[in-house]
């Protein structure tokens, strides 16, 4: 499979995320901020490299992308 059929899932601990803002920031066409937390804005996506940028840059790791057909975390790495 190439990168451009990759489909990656998205998943927000909204109980764990303090509402910073900073993954919104960066990857705002994947993650909003939504009463003061941040969301996915669809749980399916394609790569971005932006998207794994919100998700290390996360303060409470609390935003986890995972590779759909590998079920691989891309991020944040451990």
């Amino acid at each position: 499979m190439s990168t451009a059929e990759a489909t990656w899932r998205v998943a927000v601990d909204r109980q764990a995320c303090i509402g910073t803002g900073v993954c919104a920031g960066s990857a705002p066409e994947q993650i909003e901020i939504r009463d003061g937390k941040a969301a996915a804005l669809r749980p399916e996506v394609g790569p971005s490299d932006a998207l794994l940028d919100a998700a290390e840059m996360c303060p409470m790791a609390a935003i986890t992308v995972t590779d759909v057909a590998t079920g691989r975390v891309l991020a944040p790495e451990e």
